[in-house]
């Protein structure tokens, strides 16, 4: 991270602890793909830092069970600080849920290679950022999705400077739709792999979310069905069916949405002996794929436990190191 002077530092006083109930594996959690947006702390192991809704937070996990929070204030945005990370981790989901009795019977290998992840945890993360940080990630490696996101971060967000354990760290604040709805499309390509048309559907999605006509808070109902959202953000060029799932599990709560990408597919084949995964993947066998899944995975939570096997499987089978 970048070091500087500054005279409006935010302080990071304040110190709250993550209540756990069973283990969660926060690098794991933070590293695995559904996030961009969070840096290592380079003189104390363990130690993150982000902003979630604009307030500046840092992360320290101690071990398995002790997890320390530092803010500036004891709340965000009214919730106290470890109500809102426990929701941003979503701490409400019990991971010893996501495989059944009848999963671990009939694929025990898996189970097992599952073990060393049963505590990485989905984010709740927000819509807004987690779109735009998608569609700036299409067909690139978790690596370059990783620095395309700091340069967008550079361009268009907001600094800040905190100041943690007595040194200075700069950190930015995401784009606001109307800054990325105002921004050239040339200074957009830079953050998008140097990609004219991703850049201008970039800004056409956030010109969109700025003018209320893509309305987060109403796709976030749960009442409204999966099918519906998908086709609401699909309405928009440069968000296809596994961009939009994304964005359904790890920021609109929809732990039934289940990305299917290279990595899905290649499991569902080897592990699940799935047949169709190695078809070509249009539209129509993407949701046919998706129905498989549900036959083996809990409908309603196959994207959450589909993470934990798309992690498992990145790591253990193909050797790739975290994002």
């Amino acid at each position: 991270m970048i070091t500087l002077d500054n005279n409006d530092i935010i302080l990071m006083i304040n110190r709250s602890s993550l209540q756990v109930i069973s283990p969660i594996l926060i690098e794991e959690s933070l590293y695995s793909g559904q996030s961009f947006l969070w840096n290592r702390i380079s003189f104390m192991e363990r130690c993150f830092v982000s902003v979630i809704q604009e307030i500046p937070v840092v992360i320290h996990q101690i071990n398995n069970e002790n997890i320390y929070i530092y803010t500036s204030d004891e709340s965000i945005r009214g919730i106290p600080v470890s109500e809102a990370l426990s929701t941003f981790f979503t701490l409400d989901i019990d991971n010893r849920k996501l495989f059944d009795d009848h999963f671990i019977k009939q694929f025990p290998i898996i189970a097992k290679l599952l073990q060393e992840y049963s505590g990485l945890k989905l984010l709740r993360q927000d819509p807004f950022e987690t779109t735009i940080t998608f569609m700036c990630a299409q067909g690139i490696g978790m690596a370059l999705i990783r620095r395309q996101i700091a340069m967008l971060f550079e361009k268009f967000g907001s600094p800040c400077t905190i100041e943690f354990m007595g040194q200075k760290h700069q950190l930015y604040r995401f784009p606001k739709p109307e800054i990325l709805a105002e921004a050239s499309v040339l200074s957009l390509q830079a953050c998008t792999n140097n990609n004219y048309r991703r850049a201008l559907n970039i800004r056409r999605v956030a010109a969109a979310a700025a003018n209320g006509a893509l309305d987060f808070s109403t796709l976030g109902v749960q009442s409204l069905s999966l099918d519906r959202i998908r086709a609401t953000l699909c309405e928009y060029d440069g968000i296809g069916p596994k961009i939009a799932d994304c964005i359904a599990l790890f920021s609109l709560g929809r732990f039934d949405a289940f990305p299917i990408d290279t990595h899905v597919r290649q499991y569902l084949g080897e592990w699940f002996g799935i047949r169709r995964a190695s078809m070509s993947l249009t539209e129509k066998n993407y949701l046919r794929l998706q129905d498989e899944v549900r036959t083996i995975l809990r409908p309603e939570l196959a994207g959450y436990a589909g993470h934990l096997l798309f992690h498992c499987w990145r790591r253990k089978v193909k050797h790739l190191k975290t994002a």
